[in-house]
């Protein structure tokens, strides 16, 4: 999907000024519900997004109000971007990244399909980069880097769903 279109998980999210938005489908053969749960069993995430691992700060991380934490790296290389969860829905949550490098909104989700088609997996991402003017200009590279990894992510999240490995 174009970042310029809008998902239905996205559809009510601001667009900000100074911001940069990436966001990704993959299709699942897989119930909706079923998918939603299995892509937010934030102590899994480990298991099909490159280089993060995710655990509940504050809460279950269900609810609006609860706090994930991520180290997104690779070993000691890396950062922790922390979020609220701000919008939460059956199958769909938004949260707000407070971290000290990654700071915006992220949404993700499994949108109703009409009829009896196979579900989506949506994440998408409306971040201010890092860096000031040196950060905009290098999503110029970073932007279809990230798009790819989460593309790759999410086809690694519908494998495990689809083999009945996620949820646990």
């Amino acid at each position: 999907m174009s970042m310029q279109q809008s998902s239905p998980v996205r559809a009510g999210i601001e667009r900000l000024p100074g911001h940069v938005e990436v966001e990704v489908e993959v299709p699942v053969r897989a119930e909706r519900g079923t998918a939603f749960a299995a892509m937010t069993q934030w102590d899994q995430q480990h298991r099909w997004m490159l280089g993060s691992r995710v655990w509940s700060s504050r809460g279950d991380g269900s609810s609006v109000g609860d706090e994930l934490s991520c180290w997104t790296g690779f070993g000691r290389l890396g950062f922790l971007d922390t979020m609220t969860i701000t919008e939460a829905g059956d199958a769909w949550v938004v949260v707000e990244h407070t971290g000290r490098v990654v700071r915006g909104v992220g949404w993700m989700g499994v949108p109703p399909t009409p009829g009896e088609g196979p579900s989506t997996f949506v994440w998408g991402e409306s971040v201010r980069p890092p860096l000031g003017i040196l950060g905009r200009a290098g999503w110029v590279v970073v932007g279809p880097l990230l798009r790819l990894a989460v593309q790759y992510s999410l086809r690694r999240l519908a494998g495990l769903v689809e083999s009945g490995q996620l949820p646990r």
